[in-house]
């Protein structure tokens, strides 16, 4: 489809070798044709009917443009009054860069040929037009649109089959999740999920609670860093009339309301340690005491908790009690960061696209491929909550069919630029040391934080600039003595 077509020499009033059937394609294709010369528009159009498809003549260009929603191939003159024909090409590819554009020139080369492909033409055809070759082409194009159209339905099932009670992954990382989850729910245990930010971790609660034998009843979820204590524990739970300046009425918490059912409690790690004493006694005992009241209320929940940190960690440095920690601890659940499940990328994609064409009334089927390789090499620090963004974002600014480079965020597109524009081949210790230098100067040169985020001790780094500093002196000495 996409190669040039080389000393073809036939004319459209030629009639065509009797070995060269023109049936009528099954495939749905409605090609556009734009040329100023009304001769060749109406041959060319007659032509291509006899193929068995059903053309859209204009000379007009404007026309074309806004027919291309609806004709997925469109052959252009490259000579027009007004407006080029590769002038042509550019515009009709940014309003939908799936459109298969050929284009069709008297003076036919090589280079010109190469060329058109360059700039994103689908095939270049010399004047007189071969008719054998474009019923190939056209062929080309209809199947792979059918392809294309297949696919999309098998995706679309794919999606259903993986989605997992609203969590989408087909990744080894998140097939072990859902194995997990399923094998938790059934038993009335406390859960820790842990992951970075915006993995999904409050998706996956939800999970456990619905396939749970308590799927019936409440699941709240209470959101423990966006919260002071004394709010947190009103919230947890509840508190009587005039137990505190603004407590005009008697209010149950969240475990009492939950009753029964689950309670998810996020970012724990961001509770105080006096906080978390009253959460073990929840665990432990199973009771509440609403703030200014001295009964104590028998309750019977599930606890899920979630954290971004290392809990281990915050317990050695004194920051998260170990009692509760064990308790919590029975059972851990680790997300994977999107960076380590990449593979997952297009189904979420996928998933977020119908979400936000049904939010927005649009209809985009996908991502170009030039959009999806900058999506493939982002680092996604806000894993999957960032990827959401970055398709709701994109899905609203798009013009066509499909998500192109323009589309996405700036800090995307340049980072892009960037990665292409500035790249050249080095020497592997030049690399590292270059990458040490901006982690450096991204530190304002606080070693012992550089050598935590290089993943390295901080005698290693320490050697590393000795041994620069002796190379240094040694090159220093070496230009003295031969300079």
């Amino acid at each position: 489809m996409s190669q040039a077509l080389i000393g073809s020499s036939a004319i459209m009033t030629q009639t065509p070798s009797p070995t060269v059937e023109f049936a009528a394609s099954r495939i749905p294709l409605t090609p556009c044709i734009l040329d100023d010369d009304p001769a060749e528009l109406e041959m060319l159009a007659a032509a291509i009917a006899a193929m068995g498809y059903e053309p859209i003549p204009t000379d007009d260009p404007e026309m074309a443009l806004r027919l291309i929603k609806r004709c997925r191939v469109v052959l252009v003159a490259v000579h027009l009054p007004g407006l080029d024909g590769h002038e042509f090409l550019a515009r009709a590819l940014r309003s939908d860069p799936g459109l298969n554009v050929i284009l069709m020139a008297r003076e036919y080369t090589l280079e010109s040929a190469l060329e058109a492909i360059r700039r994103g033409a689908s095939d270049f055809m010399p004047k007189p037009v071969d008719v054998v070759h474009l019923k190939k082409t056209l062929d080309e194009v209809a199947a792979v649109h059918d392809q294309r159209r297949r696919v999309k339905t098998l995706d679309e099932q794919l999606l259903k089959d993986l989605e997992f009670h609203g969590i989408v992954g087909k990744s080894p990382g998140m097939l072990e999740v859902f194995d997990t989850v399923r094998k938790v729910a059934r038993h009335y245990s406390n859960v820790l999920l842990v992951g970075p930010t915006g993995t999904g971790k409050e998706l996956v609660a939800k999970a456990i609670h619905q396939i749970s034998p308590v799927g019936q009843h409440r699941l709240v979820v209470c959101n423990c860093s966006t919260l002071v204590d004394t709010l947190l524990e009103s919230q947890l739970f509840g508190h009587e009339r005039g137990s505190f300046t603004g407590a005009t009425h008697t209010r149950q918490g969240l475990f009492e309301y939950a009753n029964g059912g689950t309670v998810f409690l996020d970012e724990i790690s961001d509770t105080s340690l006096a906080m978390q004493a009253k959460l073990l006694r929840v665990i432990q005992n199973r009771e509440v005491q609403r703030v200014g009241s001295p009964e104590v209320r028998q309750i019977n929940v599930r606890l899920i908790a979630a954290t971004n940190r290392d809990l281990h960690a915050e317990v050695l440095a004194g920051h998260f009690r170990q009692d509760l920690f064990y308790r919590l601890n029975s059972i851990q659940i680790r997300i994977p960061p999107l960076k380590h499940r990449l593979e997952d990328i297009p189904l979420l994609v996928q998933c977020f696209l119908k979400r936000c064409n049904e939010a927005y009334g649009k209809n985009v089927s996908g991502v170009t491929r030039r959009a999806q390789k900058v999506l493939f090499r982002h680092s996604w620090p806000g894993n999957v909550r960032e990827l959401e963004n970055v398709i709701s974002s994109a899905c609203i600014s798009a013009t066509s069919e499909f998500i192109d480079l323009a589309d996405l965020p700036q800090h995307l597109q340049q980072r892009t630029v960037m990665a292409e524009d500035d790249w050249k081949p080095m020497l592997l210790d030049d690399v590292c040391e270059l990458h040490i230098k901006r982690v450096m100067e991204m530190c304002n040169n606080n070693r012992l934080q550089a050598a935590q985020i290089l993943g390295i001790g901080r005698s290693s780094l320490y050697r590393h600039f000795k041994r620069k500093r002796l190379e240094s002196a040694t090159l220093h000495i070496s230009k003295g003595a031969f300079g």
